[in-house]
Parts: structure tokens; C-alpha cells; sequence
């Protein structure tokens, strides 16, 4: 197995089965069989809701992958998804307040989200599945990271990342935000399940 099969794999395991073919995803496990109305709730003022979780997730990966990795425009863009979702903010939320959190987890479109966060993960893999060795070499270019911080993509965050993320490797910003990033947020919504007394998923 080489480095695009093994993220490829890793990649399926953290979305819906619709896009990986995972039936025991975490994706599935966090999201799967709730209603609307449980993925809005936050259980505790210190927990984001499922809604919020998923959509963090699916932007992160939307700007890192496309943006920032592949110097391209975002799925966002492409396919009119702020209007889809009704959510107005560009950034994937970090830095937002609780009040803010509460307010998105409110407004935003689910059946829409959750189509997004699928599409999201399928160009993932549409832009890794054609991955050469070359691909995973060399670092995050200064260009590449204002470009999407000049699109608003970093929110309050955006002095932050455009000074520490540069230089990064390729390799390991992709896999730190389409899998490990996913993975902790995943596991951040097993414990709002758990607390909302949703049980789990599969």
C-alpha cells in the first residue's frame, strides 16, 4: 500500500459511508440516525453541537485542500453552497464565540450540510486519487495561505495562520486536516452524543 492508498483508506474511515464505502466510519458513528433537532443541541454551554462539528470539519478540509493544498477554488465557490446552507461566514470557525456557535447551529440548512460535507470529501479524494509522488513533497507556500486568508477563510484567526502555517509540509497538512483534524472533531461529537443521550450511531 502506497501513501495515496493508505490516505485514501484513513480518509474513508472518517466520512459517511457515501463517500468511503465505511460503514463503521467515525463520521457514521458521530452523525448517523440523529434528528434535526438533536444535531442543533448543545448540552452543555462547553460542548459545539453535531451541526456545528460538521460543518467546522467540512470547511476546514473545503479551504486546506483545495485552497491552501491544490490552488484551486473551493467547493464553497463552485457550487453556490453559502446560499445552500444559509450560513453568510467564510472561515470554518475557529475563534468564534458561543454565541456565535449557537447562532450558526440554528440557521444553518442540515439536508444541505450534509450534502456538502459529503461533496467535500469526495473532491478529496478526486484531487488524491491523482496524487504522483511529487504531489506530497515540498511545503505550504506564504501565496497559498493568503490567498486564503484574502478569500476570508481564517475568521479572527487569520494573522495567526498566515504567519505559522508556511512552510509546513505538503503531507502533513493534508493528513493533519483531512484526518486528524476530522478524527478529533469526531470524537468531540461522540462525547455531545453522549451528553445529549443520543447513543451512538452504528
Amino acid at each position: 500500500m502506497d501513501a495515496r492508498d493508505l490516505f485514501l483508506d484513513q480518509h474513508a474511515a472518517m466520512h459517511s459511508a457515501a463517500v468511503g464505502g465505511n460503514k463503521m466510519s467515525a463520521a457514521e458513528r458521530a452523525f448517523a440516525g440523529l434528528s434535526d433537532e438533536q444535531m442543533r443541541v448543545r448540552p452543555r454551554e462547553d460542548l459545539n453541537s453535531l451541526a456545528w462539528l460538521m460543518w467546522h470539519i467540512a470547511r476546514a478540509e473545503d479551504i486546506f485542500v483545495n485552497t491552501v493544498l491544490g490552488a484551486r477554488t473551493q467547493l464553497f465557490d463552485d457550487e453556490g453552497w453559502a446560499k445552500r446552507l444559509a450560513v453568510a461566514r467564510r472561515d470554518f470557525g475557529i475563534g468564534m464565540t458561543s454565541a456565535e456557535v449557537t447562532e450558526l447551529t440554528r440557521q444553518i440548512e442540515l439536508g444541505a450540510l450534509r450534502e456538502y460535507r459529503d461533496a467535500v470529501g469526495r473532491r478529496t479524494r478526486e484531487v488524491v486519487g491523482v496524487f504522483k509522488p511529487q504531489d506530497w513533497e515540498g511545503s505550504v507556500s506564504a501565496d497559498a495561505v493568503q490567498r486564503a486568508a484574502s478569500q476570508g477563510a481564517f475568521g479572527v484567526r487569520t494573522e495567526q495562520i498566515v504567519k505559522g502555517f508556511p512552510g509546513r509540509p505538503r503531507s502533513a497538512m493534508l493528513s493533519g486536516i483531512a484526518l486528524f483534524h476530522s478524527a478529533g472533531h469526531l470524537g468531540e461529537a461522540a462525547t455531545v452524543r453522549t451528553a445529549g443521550g443520543f447513543g451512538t450511531g452504528v
